[in-house]
């Protein structure tokens, strides 16, 4: 309980005592200066009482926005060790929401609860006390409104809490279904599929209104009941103090007194009502939360660094197999290997595992079976900061930063500016930053969205070539550039001085038909492996798909 809150609470309970002194021993008896001294207290009382008020809103405050601010942080940090796996199964969505909508719900619900959870029940329990003092006979009245209301309470607690869990459910289904909407905004006016998309949107919405409708339906019953019980209460109390006032079994101040501690109990009782729905809402979100909290990574790193092999391959894959929780394979038994300096080609159609066979190498997901080793050691044996810290990684969706070109290059490690620059030079970023006022001090908008597609895959190549790594993963990242630039882009690769393992995924045989080996993929299995002229006379599928970009004769 907030300490600030005790001292508000019996000021409160001693004001109907003073004023049944005042209406016994003031104005019954025509005391005015007894009146006069007696209502100089009721306004020390008043001015205590709002002094701990303020003072117990103000810590509550604190205390919750602090409490929640902490949680917060350390649900983000807990987010940040989920591996993708972890990511791809409990959903970006609902990570959003929890993130933002249900501690800001916890926070409003630990607020309430910091200033009226004890001090509503030390309220309604010290007027049941109080009555007993003044009349035992009346008080039992109390006693048994009290005894029905809890009841009620707690009965509707028991039904809102799981309904608001349901409610929760349902606002993470519309929020996957608003980003997916917004982030797709080109392609669903592209195909003229605005009004599906509008079906879909509804469909989300009135799930969501007919479980939000259902847990206030329930949280609704709380004040009417409230208030028919505690009136009843009143009505009962006046009708049994009446007649013994007339009878000269009770003084009209001590009616008085009895009315205004029901008068208590009715109040308090309609906040700890609001306070218990507020208080189910929030319990609801602070389980979601913790479901998060409580998620063990899939993966877990060393702490210390291994030794590693100098003679072995930067890169080697053995027998490696990956599956997406209960899926189907998405690569099956590769084998392969990247030495140092050496650039590997990963080539094959839509949905073969290009991608995920590379996603392997940082450890982004573990081989379901197999190995996977850098540098001799399997990637499991590595603490992540390191193993990382060795690969450049080129995405397939380029993805920058809001701040400055600068800061998004630095994503990829201390530099200084010769650095910088020799990065942008290699990536065939060069040009962009040229034909921008500021260098690389021009604005980035989120996404990049200032940026064209090729250029936003420039600055990501640039921004992994900043840490000059040992392996440099292009997956399909030159897919928005030109031939020429393309061409140039692979020229400067090889002209690299640090000699990075280099494997390259994509779609063009022009852009992998000059590497060192090239690795071709059917359906998650390595059906070819060799130069592009060996793969032209022993591999179908890379025949099929040089054919299909350059025709037969060429």
């Amino acid at each position: 309980m907030n300490p600030s809150s005790a001292p508000s609470a019996s000021c409160q309970l001693f004001v109907p005592l003073v004023v049944a002194d005042i209406v016994d021993k003031g104005i019954a008896v025509g005391d005015r200066a007894y009146v006069v001294s007696r209502f100089a207290v009721l306004i020390a009382l008043g001015v205590i009482g709002i002094v701990c008020s303020i003072t117990a809103q103000y810590f509550a405050a604190k205390a919750s926005v602090g409490c929640v601010t902490s949680l917060r942080r350390s649900l983000y940090a807990h987010i940040q060790d989920l591996s993708f796996s972890d990511l791809d199964r409990i959903g970006v969505p609902t990570l959003i929401t929890r993130l933002t909508g249900d501690l800001n719900t916890v926070q409003s619900g630990l607020n309430l609860a910091l200033r009226l959870l004890l001090r509503s029940p030390f309220v309604v329990f010290g007027a049941m006390i109080m009555a007993f003092t003044i009349d035992a006979r009346a008080a039992l009245i109390f006693l048994a409104a009290i005894v029905i209301l809890a009841a009620v309470v707690f009965g509707i607690m028991l039904g809102s809490v799981p309904a608001y869990k349901k409610v929760q459910g349902e606002l993470d289904a519309l929020t996957g279904s608003t980003r997916e909407n917004l982030a797709g905004a080109r392609v669903i006016r592209a195909f003229g599929m605005e009004e599906g998309e509008r079906e879909k949107f509804a469909s989300h919405n009135d799930a969501l209104y007919r479980r939000q409708l259902f847990a206030g339906r329930i949280s609704a019953l709380m004040n009417p009941l409230t208030f028919v019980i505690l009136n009843g209460g009143i009505i009962l109390l006046l009708y049994t103090s009446g007649v013994r006032v007339n009878d000269g079994g009770l003084t009209v101040g001590k009616t008085v007194a009895l009315y205004n501690y029901m008068t208590q109990i009715l109040v308090e009782l309609v906040k700890f009502a609001n306070l218990i729905i507020s208080i189910s809402k929030a319990v609801s979100c602070m389980k979601r939360v913790d479901e998060v909290l409580l998620t063990a990574p899939a993966m877990t790193f060393p702490d210390t660094d291994p030794a590693e092999d100098p003679n072995a391959p930067a890169v080697e894959f053995r027998n490696v197999t990956l599956r997406y929780s209960d899926a189907d394979p998405a690569v099956t038994g590769v084998s392969f290997t990247v030495n140092h300096g050496e650039t590997v080609g990963i080539i094959g159609g839509t949905g073969s595992g290009k991608t995920s066979l590379a996603a392997m190498i940082p450890r982004f997901y573990d081989a379901s079976e197999g190995e996977v080793l850098v540098n001799g050691v399997s990637v499991k044996d590595y603490p992540a900061k390191t193993l990382r810290h060795k690969i450049g990684y080129v995405l397939q969706r380029a993805g920058l930063f809001r701040g400055t070109v600068r800061s998004n290059l630095l994503w990829g490690g201390e530099a200084d500016e010769e650095a910088l620059a020799s990065a942008v030079r290699s990536a065939q970023a060069a040009d962009v930053i040229a034909a921008k006022e500021d260098g690389l001090d021009s604005a980035v908008e989120q996404n990049g969205r200032n940026f064209s597609g090729g250029q936003r895959q420039r600055l990501t190549i640039a921004r992994a070539l900043v840490r000059r790594p040992e392996i440099l993963i292009l997956d399909d990242s030159a897919s928005a550039l030109d031939f020429a630039t393309d061409a140039a882009l692979r020229k400067e690769l090889a002209r690299l001085d640090y000699k990075p393992a280099t494997v390259i995924i994509s779609q063009r045989t022009s852009s992998i038909q000059h590497a060192d080996k090239i690795l071709v993929l059917d359906d998650g299995e390595a059906v070819g492996i060799g130069t592009h002229e060996e793969l032209l006379e022993t591999c179908p599928v890379y025949r099929e798909i040089y054919e299909s970009q350059y025709g037969k004769e060429d």
